[in-house]
């Protein structure tokens, strides 16, 4: 089956052809370039994504080890009403970030200084797993942040490269065979044309 676009043979849809196949190559070109700045922009994140993930696994660890030694010396009844009224322990503000035409979300997340807590009943673990927690929750909104981008880059990055498949082995192959056709086929009617012309001439003067 052929793939010629079905275009009249003429010399107006010639031009018009490879005007349009010069754009599409340069539209190509830009799509491979932006493909590789991706490949590259998934490499670096994933990097990030692994380290984050490492760090916010061991954070949780400590955290709820202590956790569960601050519950074991104060009690569960102890641990709530000491947890009463605490403010928060960090600030989270996501705005919109955009690269190469991905958008993310960008989390700042920034750690309070410890609050002091007067109960006297309190014991030393208390303050160590707040500050664990806090570190934890830091943490873990970089790593929301990090998958996030990680995701949309990657399905960015599969939408760009079959944008560039399709360029490379479907359109850009059929504006290139079109053309091929086109230009025979006039080139094939001129030497028709001169052939009557020389026809003609050799008839009029015998």
């Amino acid at each position: 089956m052929s793939q010629r676009l079905p275009i009249p043979p003429t010399r107006n849809a010639l031009l018009q052809l490879r005007a349009q196949l010069e754009f599409l190559t340069t539209g190509h070109d830009l799509l491979e370039r932006k493909r590789e700045l991706l490949t590259r922009m998934v490499r670096n994140q994933l990097k990030t994504y692994r380290k984050l993930r490492e760090e916010a696994a061991d954070l949780v660890d400590s955290a709820y080890h202590w956790l569960s030694i601050t519950q074991m010396r104060m009690g569960d009844r102890m641990l709530r009403q000491a947890g009463l009224g605490l403010a928060p322990t960090i600030q989270v503000k996501i705005l919109p970030r955009s690269n190469l035409g991905v958008e993310y979300p960008a989390v700042n997340a920034v750690k309070y200084p410890l609050q002091p807590v007067s109960l006297m009943w309190t014991d030393a673990s208390f303050d160590k797993v707040r500050i664990r927690l806090a570190d934890m929750a830091v943490v873990l909104a970089r790593l929301g942040e990090a998958e996030i981008a990680l995701r949309r880059m990657l399905n960015e990055q599969r939408k760009t490269q079959k944008r560039v498949n399709a360029l490379k082995y479907n359109i850009i192959p059929r504006y290139r065979e079109t053309i091929h056709f086109i230009q025979e086929t006039l080139e094939e009617e001129e030497r028709n044309s001169l052939f009557q012309v020389k026809l003609l001439r050799e008839q009029s003067n015998p």
